[in-house]
């Protein structure tokens, strides 16, 4: 049990950084620091575009046009920390123990 706990723990860790790594992306393409025609950055941005969009489309839908300024990133990254802290201080003490 151990162990799936722990898998769920570094999944959700690393989702975290995809999550990251696409807000980081999708500045440096609004404000064309990476080249937008390279094959390369296209295929990056559409990765990270799906596989963070699923996530953050349902949150976009609730939250309020806030002027261009999109802040579903911080919040499934908060969602992301209470999953974690969760797992890791309710249900595996109960699942050890």
């Amino acid at each position: 049990m151990l162990a799936l706990i722990q898998t769920i723990v570094m999944a959700l860790d690393l989702y975290w950084w995809v999550i990251i790594a696409s807000a980081i992306f999708s500045w440096l393409y609004a404000f064309n620091v990476v080249n937008s025609r390279n094959q390369f950055v296209g295929s990056i941005g559409n990765m990270l575009y799906r596989l963070t969009e699923p996530a953050l489309r349902p949150i976009r839908r609730f939250m309020p046009d806030l002027g261009g300024i999109d802040i579903s990133p911080i919040i499934l990254l908060l969602i992301l920390f209470f999953l974690r802290q969760f797992i890791l201080t309710t249900v595996a003490p109960l699942l050890l123990a």
